[in-house]
């Protein structure tokens, strides 16, 4: 703009809304910009999907968002919910467990067994229960970090010792969870209600738990460690970044969560099964796969996982309630998981062309 356009009668106004005309025209590419790396984000389109399901279950059936099927379905999503925070982790860190449904029924079996044969206190054996998953945990990350074994082989023969050990020390017959007077069942699996809807503890555990791993995960040291690792293990080692440790310590957290899961859900239906969680590795693999998250490692995204586990348990209880047989369920998820595969792969080739 020359000096004669703002010494010209009416120039200085004209300057000015041509000031504010461009400002305007950046303010707006900026929310452009914006919307586009929104819309970029994997957890975007796992959300609208979950969006899609909800409004589709609920003109289906009426019974959808009824109090009691609100508190059916969030009866349990929480229990995979926190071993799907887990697996985010592990998984952005390149590595995965399948040994966390074995884990899931060890934990309780083992501490019930205490409780009733040897008379110890429930608080205790607890205890001892969630020591011997972490030393499970901690078995499974020695073997893939020091032996050099992949996390698959490592956490499937996991997965056959830890299921068939449980199976053995009950004979393949569920325990009676402890009845006793304990702060530890109110804690852990009690109930509270908000107007009709009936809640578990659990999922107040979840949210924390959540709340947890996402500030791991997105602001802290150990999450850019995580990713790092994930993404390139050798240019993290070579900037000083403890791989080993930190993939042992995520075995270890991932076998804990799985554990506390289990008992969770052994207190609440005051029965410590043998069988429990038997297949839960694939479907939260699922859960955290269709949230987002990079089965390759170097991407996670514990949002991603929260909309993943809600997606497909609604999807779970969606298909009952519109007449579907339960034992279809496997085709939409691996449907799913396909197309939100190609999807995140679409969306990730077009960002590295941006």
């Amino acid at each position: 703009m020359t000096n004669d356009a703002l010494t010209r009668p009416g120039g200085t106004a004209r300057a000015d809304r041509l000031l504010d005309r461009n400002h305007d025209t950046g303010g707006a590419k900026v929310k452009s910009t914006r919307w586009r790396a929104l819309l970029r984000k994997p957890e975007t389109s796992s959300f609208i999907i979950l969006c899609l399901a909800v409004v589709f279950f609920t003109l289906a059936n009426d019974r959808f968002l009824s109090p009691l099927n609100l508190a059916n379905l969030l009866a349990f999503l929480p229990e995979l919910g926190i071993i799907a925070l887990g697996m985010t982790l592990l998984l952005t860190a390149g590595e995965f467990d399948l040994s966390v449904g074995a884990v899931f029924a060890f934990c309780p079996v083992i501490s019930m067994l205490l409780v009733q044969h040897a008379g110890i206190d429930l608080g205790l054996a607890l205890i001892v229960g969630f020591a011997l998953t972490a030393v499970i945990g901690l078995a499974n990350g020695l073997f893939v970090t020091k032996i050099g074994i992949s996390s698959f082989l490592v956490t499937l023969a996991m997965l056959l010792l830890v299921r068939g050990s449980t199976l053995f020390a009950t004979q393949g017959f569920p325990l009676a969870s402890f009845s006793g007077e304990t702060i530890l069942k109110p804690l852990l699996a009690g109930s509270f209600y908000v107007g009709e809807v009936r809640f578990h503890a659990s999922i107040i555990w979840f949210a924390l738990l959540a709340a947890l791993a996402f500030y791991v995960l997105n602001y802290s040291k150990v999450g850019n460690w995580i990713s790092a690792i994930g993404s390139n293990r050798n240019a993290a080692i070579a900037r000083g970044v403890p791989a080993d440790a930190v993939k042992i310590g995520l075995f270890i957290a991932t076998s804990l969560l799985a554990a506390l899961a289990g008992t969770i859900s052994a207190l609440r239906i005051s029965s410590a099964s043998p069988v429990a969680g038997d297949q839960y590795e694939l479907e939260v693999i699922a859960m955290v796969v269709v949230g987002g998250t990079a089965l390759t490692g170097g991407r996670g995204t514990i949002i991603g996982t929260i909309i993943g586990v809600f997606l497909l348990r609604i999807i779970r209880n969606g298909i009952v309630l519109v007449g579907v047989p339960g034992l279809a369920f496997n085709i939409f998820v691996g449907g799913l998981i396909l197309v939100m595969l190609v999807v995140h792969a679409a969306m990730q080739k077009r960002s590295s062309r941006a």
